[in-house]
């Protein structure tokens, strides 16, 4: 019998802060569950960021997970990066790799090195033509131009320790294959077709909410969908979720369980809870409980999927 509900699960010891600094973004892709694109104006206000800044001087998260859109159009963009490294917190910038080639932003990869940024960029197939029915014309070549111009930075070169991991996710209502093996390929194929060095490749599923999910809604499957995922749900995944050790902050400031809580307006605890809630260092989240529903399935269905790719292998 498949599960209806998804299992009650608690969070563990907070460690990473994942930031959505705001929706603008240079492309604007169909599987997006923001709804990001370049006509979004929702952008974290300069109040916000210096209350996440002092977050890092209050609280003992070790990684910073900047997000979008594309998070690098946000005019603060780089003073948040220097303030979490003058803290010796791990930044990563969760990258769509054409912003690189767009005008003005000609120092970003340079900028990047110089913080040593974890880099997590999307590219969700080795094949142009796969990329650009999913995120738009022109977006792989724009995609190889900047994976070249990173790597002479030294991005996912062995001994630099600039890490660069690319992101695979479906093009339509199906699961990921097995990361181990799809990593593989990609590294072939990339370096094979254009010399392309990368560190690690994390394979995610689609979650059925916002453009995705209005996209499944108009072609019939997205009821089909809901129940793969409820139908390859791992238990085992289940105490690998990233909720449990990530907390969640929109641009607004507002705290929730995870991005996809987030998108969906579910709050942590049921009711607001905001950044200046956590600048005193009281840790008053962990062992709460986390706020599930039906697309929690996306997370645990099969090897599972987390922005740190799959839970199992």
């Amino acid at each position: 019998m498949q599960p209806k509900n998804f299992p009650f699960i608690n969070r563990s010891l907070l460690k990473t802060l994942q930031v959505n600094i705001g929706y603008k973004c240079n492309q604007r892709c169909s599987h997006c569950h923001v709804n990001a694109g370049p006509d979004r104006t929702e952008m974290m206000s300069n109040k916000n960021i210096e209350m996440l800044v002092n977050t890092f001087k209050t609280n003992k998260f070790s990684t910073l997970d900047i997000t979008g859109g594309a998070p690098e159009m946000h005019p603060m963009f780089k003073h948040v990066i220097k303030e979490a490294k003058d803290q010796n917190i791990e930044v990563i910038d969760r990258c769509n790799l054409t912003i690189l080639t767009e005008n003005g932003y000609e120092d970003l990869a340079a900028f990047l090195t110089k913080f040593k940024v974890q880099i997590i960029a999307s590219l969700p197939c080795y094949l142009e033509k796969n990329v650009d029915k999913q995120r738009g014309y022109g977006v792989f070549k724009k995609s190889i131009q900047a994976l070249k111009k990173l790597n002479s930075y030294g991005y996912g070169i062995e001994g630099t320790g600039l890490t660069i991991n690319l992101v695979y996710n479906p093009i339509g209502a199906c699961l990921p294959p097995p990361q181990s093996e799809l990593e593989i390929t990609y590294k072939k194929k990339l370096y094979e077709d254009y010399g392309i060095h990368f560190n690690k490749l994390f394979t995610l599923a689609n979650m059925p909410i916002k453009r995705f999910a209005d996209e499944l809604k108009r072609n019939g499957s997205l009821e089909d969908y809901q129940s793969l995922l409820i139908s390859t749900h791992n238990p085992s995944n289940v105490e690998n979720v990233m909720c449990k050790s990530t907390l969640s902050v929109n641009w607004e400031g507002f705290l929730y369980d995870c991005d996809f809580n987030q998108q969906l307006s579910i709050p942590i605890e049921g009711r607001s809870i905001h950044l200046k809630d956590l600048v005193d260092g009281k840790d008053f989240l962990t062992g709460k409980p986390i706020k599930v529903g039906q697309h929690c399935f996306g997370c645990t269905a099969g090897n599972g999927s987390s922005c740190g790719g799959a839970l199992a292998n």
